[in-house]
């Protein structure tokens, strides 16, 4: 599908606003009609006497209309009592006998009944207007009612405040919205454990921006809203939080209701979208949260935020799967607690500025040389609230507010300094990061790095690219580009945790890829289970093929590296041979060399 096809038919820009405009115009503005108080109708002929005894009658009456010879007028209370009361109080005595028309300003302040607050309201400021109340008047100049002027600006206020919680796009509620309506319910007795959250993705969206530009998508996420919004249910609340990502809120419901809301929207995103006569096919991933998963409820996250970032991994966990799919993620240890991920969320700004991370380094030996010559360095955080942070707790919070590229622009200045300092003292050890999805995404990802390897006046080769199997098969292409500049610059890269299920041998062909790790899941039974052994060298075998040499993760057992030794590994990394230390605590490469049997 070429672009200019598309763009030919979204040429203005106002397509997509117009149509915008009509969602925003689910938020109805009042007319003045609605809003006015019914008042009296008395000619201009009419004595004063007795309209002050019909507001002596009745102290609640705020006004009179007055009609003339094809004029109205307004009299309000005040302006009469003003009117009586004169200088020195002789007021009342010199109008004794005049009528209403004497002491009216005719055509005054008037408004037409179809007028609407914005309008009216816009008039009284541009007119510097200071009455109580104002006119109200219809097609034939005949009077309706009074609105009081404190009512017009109290009601503009709550018609701004729902605009103001409405996502501009799609008309959509947005996170204000989401969180307030979730609290007021809560407020008003709703059971937690029955309630859900969806928090829902659209799927290959970026793309869309990309080639077909940020109009295609508005237009997108406005035909893709409509969809959310006629699949929940009426009592449901479908709100877009930015970007692609939409949320839903659901009350008084079990897993297989909420399930099949989310089910519903996977469905109906699978439809194609017909921009103008371009036919679009994208999918959405919806992650499910229900209240009752959560347990014990958190101090520092309220019930909807504690289920939003619930929903959000059970998102991301049906991404990892394969896409276009509803997630769910209700093991206890495989949702981890949201009080502590939320802390983790609140310090970790705190944490990069104030430079509290750590590096240590793990050595990787070299079976044949019997050498230790590179190492993988791997964040540490120790926080007085948190404890001791992981690395998996650290990465998957930083992804998920953004601070990713901030943690690994610091992992990366800081290994690479960190190997200048060894080099100076006469080792030679290349230092292997990890870089995350997130980061193998952005375009700019290769010349960061080599920008950092320049800063610290280090050879490229002196630091290695660590990706996982399921980064780089989530978007191949992009990390096949970004890869293959890193390694036209001389940085090995290494697929980190092979064999966990995300790719195959036949995916190494498609990556520049010089280096594989085989994940410790399978090194944990090679000296136990044959099979594990088998398929162990097969890998080995496979990879020497295609030119790549193989490190074995997770050893821990002088059985374990023997049998790895003798199936032609490469490299061995773990416990056995060294754990993570800080590089000033580093022993001698000497002292961790396992015995070499000749």
């Amino acid at each position: 599908m070429a672009s200019h096809h598309l763009l030919a038919h979204i040429a203005d820009p106002s397509d997509v606003k117009d149509t915008v405009s009509t969602e925003l115009a689910s938020v109805r503005v009042p007319m003045l009609r609605e809003l006015s108080l019914p008042v009296p109708v008395v000619t201009g002929r009419t004595r004063l006497r007795e309209v002050e005894r019909s507001f002596l009658d009745d102290p609640d009456l705020r006004a009179v209309a007055v009609i003339g010879d094809g004029a109205t007028a307004l009299l309000t209370r005040l302006h009469l009592e003003t009117m009586l009361s004169g200088r020195l109080g002789f007021g009342r005595a010199l109008l004794s006998r005049a009528l209403v028309g004497d002491i009216v300003m005719w055509n005054g302040a008037q408004f037409p009944a179809d007028h609407t607050l914005r309008d009216a309201a816009s008039e009284i400021l541009a007119r510097g207007l200071r009455d109580d109340d104002v006119l109200v008047v219809d097609a034939d100049r005949e009077p309706v009612g009074i609105v009081p002027v404190a009512v017009i600006f109290r009601e503009v206020g709550l018609v701004f405040r729902e605009i103001a919680l409405r996502d501009q796009l799609t008309g959509l509620p947005n996170r204000r919205m989401l969180d307030e309506r979730g609290a007021e319910l809560l407020a008003n007795g709703v059971d937690p454990g029955r309630m859900a959250v969806l928090y829902v993705d659209l799927d290959g969206f970026k793309q869309v921006n990309d080639t077909l530009g940020h109009q295609a998508g508005d237009a997108l996420l406005l035909a893709f809203s409509r969809r959310l919004a006629g699949a929940v249910r009426p009592n449901d609340l479908a709100g877009r939080l930015g970007g692609d990502e939409f949320a839903v809120l659901l009350f008084d419901v079990d897993d297989g209701e909420a399930t099949a809301v989310a089910d519903r929207i996977v469905e109906v995103a699978q439809h194609p979208f017909s921009l103008h006569d371009t036919q679009l096919r994208r999918s959405a991933t919806v992650g499910v949260a229900m209240g009752a998963d959560l347990g014990v409820s958190s101090s520092v996250l309220s019930p909807l935020d504690a289920l939003l970032q619930h929903a959000d991994g059970a998102m991301l966990h049906a991404k990892r799967a394969g896409k276009a799919r509803t997630g769910r993620i209700t093991e206890p240890e495989a949702t981890g607690a949201p009080e502590r991920r939320a802390l983790i969320r609140l310090r970790l700004p705190e944490a990069l500025q104030q430079g509290r991370l750590r590096l240590h380094y793990q050595p990787k030996l070299e079976l044949r040389s019997g050498q230790i010559t590179s190492v993988e360095a791997l964040v540490r955080w120790t926080d007085e609230q948190l404890g001791q942070v992981s690395a998996g707790e650290l990465v998957a919070v930083a992804e998920n507010t953004g601070h990713i590229n901030a943690l690994g622009d610091w992992v990366l200045h800081t290994a690479c300094a960190q190997a200048r300092r060894w080099r100076d003292e006469g080792r030679n050890w290349s230092v292997a990061i990890n870089v995350s999805p997130v980061q193998l995404a952005a375009p700019g990802l290769a010349s960061t790095v080599l920008a950092a390897i320049d800063a610290a006046g280090i050879a490229p080769q002196l630091l290695q690219i660590e990706v996982t199997e399921s980064s780089a098969v989530l978007d191949i292409d992009q990390a096949s580009e970004q890869l293959h500049e890193l390694q036209a610059a001389g940085v090995l890269v290494h697929l980190d945790d092979f064999g966990t299920g995300y790719s195959s041998l036949a995916m190494l062909r498609r990556l520049p890829v010089s280096t594989l790790k085989i994940d410790q899941s399978i090194v944990g039974r090679i000296d136990s289970d044959q099979a594990d052994a088998e398929l162990i060298s097969g890998v080995i075998s496979a990879a020497h093929i295609l030119g790549l040499t193989v490190i074995a993760e997770g050893v821990e057992r002088p059985s374990q590296l023997e049998r790895l030794r003798s199936l032609g590994c490469d490299s061995v990394q773990g416990y056995l041979i060294g754990r993570p230390q800080p590089a000033l605590e580093l022993d001698d490469p000497r002292s961790m060399m396992p015995a070499q049997r000749s």
